[in-house]
């Protein structure tokens, strides 16, 4: 069974990152193993200047990892823009319960649109809608959550995405 993805969308400064900020410890403390993806639709770099895997990558390494003790970091070059299934199946713990993507409106996948002025601010597709959030009431289909309503939101999503039952040693 693959890991369950959940999108949050909404425009840039919309309170996406906080909410899903606040919500991950809900679910952690619900017994979910929680995984995120951001999407940065307008790149991003993520390594230092001057340290090794800065100095490797420069020098032309397609890919370079870094690893440390409970920690793992990967710089890799791609040659388009990978779908989010394919980064799950690939590169992420089957033991996690949830994906949590920033991003993806676009996609089919399960989504909560995070609202800051007005529905249909940022053009969302409709398939997989599963709530809205926002500080002003909206009358919707789906459940339309304030943004300060955690409980309720983490209420939502363990209700959609029931927890793994646990793996056997």
């Amino acid at each position: 069974m693959s890991t369950p993805i959940l999108c949050f969308v909404g425009r840039s400064n919309s309170g996406k990152t906080t909410l899903i900020e606040r919500l991950i410890p809900q679910l952690v403390q619900a017994g979910y193993r929680v995984a995120t993806i951001k999407h940065a639709g307008h790149g991003f770099d993520l390594d230092t200047e001057g340290k090794d895997s800065w100095r490797h990558k420069r020098a032309g390494a397609d890919t370079v990892m870094v690893i440390s003790k409970g920690s793992l970091a990967m710089f890799s070059d791609v040659s388009d823009e990978i779908k989010i299934e394919e980064l799950r199946d690939r590169f992420l713990d089957h033991q996690i319960d949830l994906i949590i993507a920033e991003g993806w409106k676009s996609e089919g996948l399960p989504k909560i649109v995070v609202v800051r002025d007005q529905l249909g601010e940022v053009p969302v597709s409709q398939e997989g809608l599963l709530a809205v959030v926002s500080n002003k009431p909206m009358d919707l289909p789906v459940p339309c959550l304030d943004a300060d309503d955690i409980a309720s939101l983490t209420e939502l999503i363990t209700r959609r995405f029931p927890k793994r039952p646990e793996h056997e040693p």
